[in-house]
């Protein structure tokens, strides 16, 4: 079983002058979910190598047993560092495509063509596709095969207007998860902020948020 986990390269919060990039959890909790159940991973970034680490992600308070676990896992970390270019993928021979969140993705990852492709790809031959928090943002350009928005009448959920108000980011942020998911057709629903919450369509698999980042993975496993 191979699954690809593709990465934001993106580490400027808007003009803030703050750093952000993917939400170590987000990242941290699948990859532990898809190792552990023997998966082969491959990770992908728009420019490759190390991508960056949002630095809120990393606080005392954001570890978690998977977080932990990763910083004492050096073979983990040296993949991490040597992420593929996005640009050299193709969706040839994996079963499954996964996307950690964290605000970087909003800037880079949703406006990326070679997502996009992968995606519409992934979709059109009915393998699972999934994202967790602020990943849901790539599904804002993807089609369908008739020309409609990937997740237009698919229930999906990617975090709340209210958990971008309590972070403080609602001005700050390119668009809103869950505006563009319901502009683009989403049936989105939501759970209580900042606990798990993950919904499946078909193949798709979207979680609310970084508590949501293990059973998104589970999910997705389960649909292979």
């Amino acid at each position: 079983m191979n699954i690809l986990m593709v990465l934001t390269s993106h580490d400027q919060l808007g003009d803030t002058g703050k750093k952000t990039g993917f939400w170590l959890e987000e990242f941290a909790a699948p990859y532990y979910v898809f190792k552990d159940a023997g998966a082969k991973i491959t990770l992908a970034s728009p420019k490759g190598g190390q991508p960056p680490l949002d630095p809120s992600s990393d606080t005392e308070d954001a570890q978690t047993d998977d977080t932990r676990r990763f910083k004492s896992d050096e073979a983990a970390q040296q993949q991490l560092a040597n992420t593929a270019k996005l640009s050299t993928i193709t969706d040839d021979g994996f079963d499954a495509i996964f996307y950690p969140g964290g605000h970087g993705p909003l800037w880079d990852l949703a406006e990326d063509g070679d997502s996009r492709t992968l995606i519409e790809s992934f979709a059109a031959s009915d393998r699972p596709i999934g994202a967790v928090c602020h990943a849901p943002a790539v599904f804002r350009d993807p089609s369908n095969a008739d020309g409609s928005p990937l997740v237009s009448g698919k229930k999906v959920t990617g975090f709340t207007n209210t958990e971008e108000e309590a972070v403080g980011l609602t001005d700050v942020v390119p668009f809103l998860v869950e505006d563009m998911l319901i502009e683009n057709g989403g049936e989105y629903r939501k759970g209580d902020d900042w606990a798990s919450f993950v919904v499946v369509d078909g193949k798709l698999v979207t979680g609310q948020n970084p508590a949501s980042s293990a059973e998104a993975a589970r999910k997705l496993l389960e649909l292979l």
